[in-house]
């Protein structure tokens, strides 16, 4: 027998999009309930490159001084090398922003500390241990989520769902919604190793034959990303680990002696790089945001910015309508309208990196280069310094429009 609950709004997934989402709605008094399948945040190698468009969210919403107390690195320049020596670097410096530089937070302590916020609003409800596991229908429109809990299943009832939960999506795909998919050139492996006081500090980037290495300071370790061919996963362990740690220590020769840290292929987790987009975002009664409507290469870690930039964009667009309890579909439609020329610009940007800097070295044995069109890019006057903005606020950063509605923040918070 299943139990519902009623609320204005239910989100499937408490991922930085669906917690965004869900801590404005409630600062403007709408009921909103969470549903997260797991029963913490804790999960390694999810976006956590913090980007200055974020920041300056945070600051509009009067938390970016606290979310800067938290343990973090930051990076003012980003260094692109090849293992023949070649350097290209550029910097945030001449953004027009109060945060001229990336911050690294592991995802689980933003999480932490976007729900604890949230917490101090009565209108706000998290439920963890929850998995969504279908849409509720009324008629010719959406009225819920359906979820599984440890007693069983349940219900959520509401004016308007929203599918929050990544790019596995279950919400999007129960509604069928039609996606285009582009084919990135390129899976990664995820790993750590050590890091010294003398490495440096910061995103470093090396290009080496058929491989490209995202180096990213994360305080007392490295996140390094390694690239591999699409699909090639299974041929790379077929090799073995001790193949991995010498092309690692070939490319990276000054983090070599940090190489046989890697002891088994379990400190070693794959992401399988997917990169698509919805053609329509919504159904009656429900919306689709951040990687559930859009899912981002890694390249530039811009992913989790612009899936909080959707729900801020969301979130002006539908508290009016959702205290006042109803959504017109059209009020979904503005959102996607509102976003989807900066998704598309985002996805083009990204589109040309994997050509000029991956798929072209994948395919090459030579000692690599930095492309002549990303040193010619960055260079050329006007251009040279669009490619850091957009890295660093994207294309119309959205304001933050809901208001803290007078009275709601549980009292002594």
């Amino acid at each position: 027998m299943r139990t519902a609950h009623e609320t204005r709004c239910c989100v499937a997934g408490c991922g930085p999009a669906g917690a965004i989402l869900a801590l404005l709605l409630a600062r403007a008094g709408v009921d909103v309930v969470v549903l997260e399948k797991h029963g913490d945040f804790l999960r390694d190698f999810r976006g956590d490159t913090i980007h200055p468009s974020t920041l300056e969210i945070l600051d509009e919403l009067g938390l970016a001084e606290r979310f800067l107390r938290l343990p973090h690195s930051r990076a003012e320049t980003l260094t692109l090398r090849t293992s023949a020596g070649d350097t290209l670097r550029f910097g945030f410096r001449g953004v027009p922003t109060k945060y001229p530089y990336i911050v690294f937070v592991p995802q689980w302590d933003f999480l932490d500390f976007i729900a604890a916020e949230a917490k101090r609003y009565p209108a706000f409800h998290l439920v963890m241990n929850a998995e969504v596991t279908d849409v509720v229908w009324d008629g010719e429109a959406v009225r819920g989520l359906r979820y599984r809990a440890a007693d069983g299943e349940r219900e959520v009832r509401a004016s308007l769902a929203v599918g929050a939960d990544g790019r596995e999506s279950r919400t999007r795909d129960a509604l069928g919604l039609p996606r285009v998919a582009a084919s990135p050139p390129v899976d990664v492996f995820w790993f750590r190793l050590s890091r010294r006081a003398r490495d440096g500090a910061g995103v470093q980037a090396v290009i080496g034959p058929g491989h490209f290495i995202a180096l990213l300071d994360r305080g007392d370790y490295w996140q390094v990303g390694y690239t591999i061919g699409k699909g090639e996963a299974d041929t790379v362990r077929g090799q073995g680990l001790d193949a991995l740690r010498r092309s690692f220590a070939s490319l990276v020769p000054a983090l070599a002696d940090r190489a046989g840290e890697l002891r088994t292929w379990d400190q070693v987790k794959l992401l399988r790089v997917r990169a698509d987009r919805l053609t329509r975002w919504h159904v009656p009664g429900f919306l689709a945001i951040g990687d559930a409507a859009h899912a981002m290469s890694p390249v530039g870690g811009v992913g989790i910015n612009v899936a909080i930039q959707d729900a801020v964009v969301a979130a002006n667009r539908l508290w009016r309508p959702l205290r006042d309890g109803a959504v017109p579909v059209e009020a979904l439609a503005a959102v996607q309208r509102e976003r989807q020329l900066s998704v598309r610009a985002t996805q083009v940007m990204q589109e040309f990196m994997h050509r000029q800097l991956l798929a072209r070295n994948l395919r090459s044995t030579s000692p690599p280069r930095i492309p002549p069109m990303v040193r010619l890019a960055l260079k050329t006057p006007g251009l040279g310094a669009l490619i850091p903005r957009l890295v660093a606020l994207g294309i119309n950063r959205p304001h933050v429009e809901s208001p803290a509605r007078a009275g709601t923040a549980a009292a002594g918070a």
